[in-house]
């Protein structure tokens, strides 16, 4: 590599410092070893050494005494302590605060919760000291300008147990479905007969249909559901079951359409190819009603089903119940009794008659 010509040659020679140079030309190892001992680097000019008895080597004068050293150490001293630490200046948390609301939140909950139970046990009360004719009809709910009045009680949260009453809702919610069903089957029924003149039957049909089946769904199978779930009555579950049944078998009638007096997918589907395609499409879409309410009804019967079999009920049961009620029956027993008065008149009118003969 090619030395910078331009550069101090003495620059970077470590061994061009004076002191080093006239330690190098001392006589003697031992006297070059005693002046490196007592060479001092840091004294003034950086060439001064130290004698043995004070005074300098080769006739010098005595080097000036060291100055005394005043740089600040490295670590930094506090100009003022700080304050001792006191147990009675600490901050304290305060929970007060926090307790009081937890007491207040636990003492409204405590309070909604009473209430709550005075309440059901209010209803429960209540119900024990109902009669059953003491509470008034609400359904159907009928403006009081109207002559007549409602006809049932209902509600759902007083006579159903809290684990039936969406399946009893639900099946309420499907009987109006059913008699809007019937509503649009009148509809199509009309479309059909404007078309083609053979619809004529279906339409009155279907007219009968919506005036009987409206209130008759309602007693026969509806009705019974609810008072099945709300007494626990195995004669009302099989009421509902024979009936519910039946109504299936109405709907897949209905919704295939195999006779003249029903709108269905088969008398949809000839309506729209022989004669118009808006009343075939109306008839169509009733009769997809019609299947989706068979589809609904045979899941329900088979719920229903499950859960009276999950009681324990049977068919004994539903007997036992049908002869307890008709022997409760009002009529049933005045009958009875005019049976056995007007037995007993005819016996005694007869043994009178022979001891007569006698």
């Amino acid at each position: 590599m090619e030395s910078n010509p331009f550069a101090d040659p003495h620059a970077s020679n470590p061994f061009s410092d004076p002191s080093v140079q006239q330690a190098s030309g001392a006589g003697s190892a031992g006297q070059q070893q005693g002046m490196l001992d007592d060479y001092n680097p840091f004294a003034e000019g950086g060439n001064q050494t130290r004698a043995a008895g004070g005074a300098q080597q080769g006739g010098g004068t005595v080097p000036p005494p060291r100055p005394a050293q005043t740089t600040q150490p490295a670590i930094m001293t506090p100009s003022e302590e700080p304050p001792p630490y006191s147990a009675t200046g600490a901050q304290k948390v305060d929970t007060s605060e926090l307790q009081r609301r937890q007491e207040q939140e636990a003492s409204l909950l405590g309070q909604e919760l009473e209430r709550k139970a005075a309440e059901l046990q209010r209803q429960e009360n209540a119900l024990k000291n109902m009669k059953p004719g003491s509470r008034q009809n609400n359904w159907p709910p009928l403006p009081k300008f109207l002559p007549c009045g409602p006809c049932f009680y209902q509600d759902f949260s007083v006579d159903i147990p809290l684990e039936f009453q969406r399946i009893v809702k639900f099946t309420y919610y499907l009987w109006g479905f059913h008699v809007i069903v019937l509503f649009l089957n009148v509809l199509a029924s009309l479309a059909w007969f404007i078309v083609d003149a053979d619809g004529g039957t279906t339409f009155g049909l279907s007219i009968l249909w919506f005036l009987l089946f409206t209130p008759c769904s309602f007693l026969c199978w509806y009705r019974p559901l609810y008072k099945a779930f709300r007494s626990d009555s195995s004669f009302n579950f099989f009421v509902f079951f024979f009936v519910f049944f039946f109504q299936f078998c109405v709907y897949i009638i209905q919704c295939i359409g195999i006779t003249d007096f029903t709108v269905g997918w088969i008398n949809g589907i000839r309506v729209a190819t022989d004669k118009n395609v808006g009343a075939g499409a109306i008839m169509l879409f009733v009769a997809f009603f019609f299947t989706l309410k068979s589809v609904v009804t045979i899941l329900l019967l088979i719920k229903v089903h499950r859960i009276y079999r999950s009681t324990g009920a049977s068919f004994q049961k539903a007997q036992a119940e049908f002869a307890s009620g008709v022997m409760k029956n009002e009529a049933v027993q005045n009958a009875a009794a005019d049976a056995a008065a007007g037995a007993a008149r005819g016996a005694v009118s007869g043994q009178y008659g022979s001891n007569n003969r006698y």
